[in-house]
């Protein structure tokens, strides 16, 4: 295939202004968005321990029921069912006072029987650690309103993908003869060069299906408002994120229908799902009526979510009503749109497919890196050929930046994670995102601040020793095991970054150039 070459220079031009402009911002969101694959494992593990009794059998959940709302009415207008023994182990029911919805976390109370039968609750707190790292991911770093970052994010993903076509089409004429050439002897500037163009083009397809999904989740209201004109007129709009029904005010009469105890729900979903797996029963009152959402997984289809599909039930007879979001009994329209949201949060395949994710969110991050990296060397090379002994203005711009904001995430991240065994409740959202932009803030003004071949070395090794220094908070914090699957996991991811970044602090990725002066 032949292309003209000043085509081809046109879209060089393209691939390296607008990676640039989008590298940074795009860093933050692969960076975390590969953490927060494990988010739920990370937020269970950093969570302090719940003192409730051992989760009654589910059994005998109606008689744990009849306590609590004996002693506890307004938990009748929305209650939680925990069906896993080892989830349940934070509280086999629990409930909130909070009416609606709310973005963020939302207080609940826990309750346990003891041997004597006696009714035991407990306010369970949560770490949001890791729930601030994947909004960190969804906002793409930036500490906005949610639904403004949303719209950057949405900008940032259509430069994505221009770039990615961009980049295609213009190294495309030399793939065929390149594709596996990593010139070993061709100095540091070019290895880094084909690595960063062989890791381009063989994680493409995993960028494309990132750079759509992420315009969609940008827009996801008007997109899905129309999905719904589409697809489901009947429902209301905003069905797609499972919201709960907002629970009428309470009432001391009771439900005019009787309500299935779990078990007979269980039965009869078993006998329409076979093979669906649920996890909780969440029931809520709505206009003097319970509605019953069923949450759970089947491992052999996609999820709309990142680790749960779900089914509305009847209450009072077991059967499914709306099977629009549950895995394997979706209409065609929506299990299409299913596979879309599955590529994105990798929630099908099992666990193999999340660590594969991880990988490929870690080297995105490195791509964009290397990406700026390489921009900054070649621009520099070119102001020595033309005369200049020192940096521009906008070449040491963007040095700075480069540095200061792709370091500074690394190192906020890990020190969030050293902190939070230490911090009230694991880390409270408050907290958690203080300390995280501090430690931003500090490295992105020290990029400023410092030359920047000091500043670069000092960030790489700092953010090493940090990230290195996670394993060792966590080890002495009682409430974290190493020995967890996801403790051991972590401590080798943090090990493999930490010693990554410290050995490349001792010979930084700058080219060889005439001194500046």
């Amino acid at each position: 295939m032949k292309i003209r070459g000043d085509i081809v220079q046109t879209y060089r031009d393209v691939h390296s202004w607008v990676g640039i402009i989008s590298a940074l911002f795009l860093f933050v969101a692969f960076y975390a968005g590969a953490i927060s694959m494990l988010e739920q494992p990370l937020q269970d593990w950093l969570s302090p321990a719940v003192h409730l009794p051992a989760p009654v059998p589910l059994a005998r959940t109606p008689e744990l029921l009849a306590r609590i709302f004996a002693d506890y009415p307004e938990a009748r207008e929305n209650y939680t069912i925990v069906l896993a023994d080892d989830a349940a182990a934070r509280g086999r029911v629990i409930w909130s006072p909070s009416r609606g919805q709310a973005r963020g976390p939302v207080p609940v109370r826990a309750a346990g029987l003891d041997a004597d039968g006696a009714l035991v609750t407990s306010k369970p707190a949560t770490s949001q650690t890791a729930r601030f790292i994947d909004v960190l991911h969804q906002q793409v770093g930036l500490p906005l309103p949610h639904e403004t970052a949303m719209i950057v994010m949405g900008v940032v993903a259509l430069l994505y993908a221009i770039a990615l076509i961009s980049g295609v089409i213009a190294y495309l004429p030399s793939l065929a003869k390149t594709l596996f050439a990593v010139r070993i002897d061709g100095g540091a500037r070019k290895r880094w060069l084909d690595f960063h163009n062989l890791l381009g083009i063989f994680s493409l397809p995993f960028h494309i299906v990132m750079a759509l999904t992420s315009v969609v989740f940008a827009f996801h209201e008007q997109i899905f408002s129309l999905e719904h004109m589409l697809i489901s007129p009947t429902r209301p709009a905003g069905l797609h994120q499972g919201p709960r029904p907002m629970p009428m005010p309470h009432r001391e009469r009771p439900s005019p229908t009787p309500v299935l105890p779990p078990m007979a729900i269980l039965e009869a979903l078993t006998r329409q799902a076979p093979g669906f797996v649920p996890e909780t029963l969440n029931y809520t009152r709505m206009h003097d009526r319970m509605t019953l959402r069923v949450t759970g997984h089947d491992d052999r289809y996609s999820l709309r979510g990142p680790t749960e599909g779900f089914a509305n039930l009847d209450p009072s007879t077991g059967r499914i009503i709306s099977a629009d979001y549950m895995p394997g009994h979706q209409p065609a329209a929506f299990a299409i749109l299913t596979t879309f949201f599955a590529l994105h949060f990798g929630s099908f395949g099992g666990v193999w497919v999340r660590w594969g994710y991880v990988v490929l969110g870690f080297g995105g991050a490195f791509l964009f890196y290397t990406g700026n990296r390489l921009w900054i060397v070649s621009r520099r090379r070119r102001e020595r050929r033309s005369g200049l002994m020192r940096d521009t203005r906008g070449t040491r711009f963007l040095e700075a930046l480069t540095s200061g904001c792709t370091l500074g995430c690394i190192a906020g991240i890990s020190a969030i994670f050293c902190a939070s065994p230490y911090l009230t409740s694991g880390g409270e959202y408050g907290s958690v995102s203080m300390l995280y932009y501090s430690v931003f803030a500090i490295f992105v003004t020290s990029g400023f601040i410092l030359p920047p071949p000091v500043a670069h070395r000092l960030h790489l090794a700092i953010a090493g020793i940090i990230t290195l220094g996670i394993p060792v908070a966590l080890a002495i914090a009682p409430q974290t095991s190493l020995l967890s699957p996801i403790g051991g996991s972590l401590t080798l991811c943090t090990v493999l970054i930490g010693f990554t970044l410290l050995f490349a602090s001792r010979r930084p990725f700058r080219a060889t150039l005439p001194p500046q002066g």
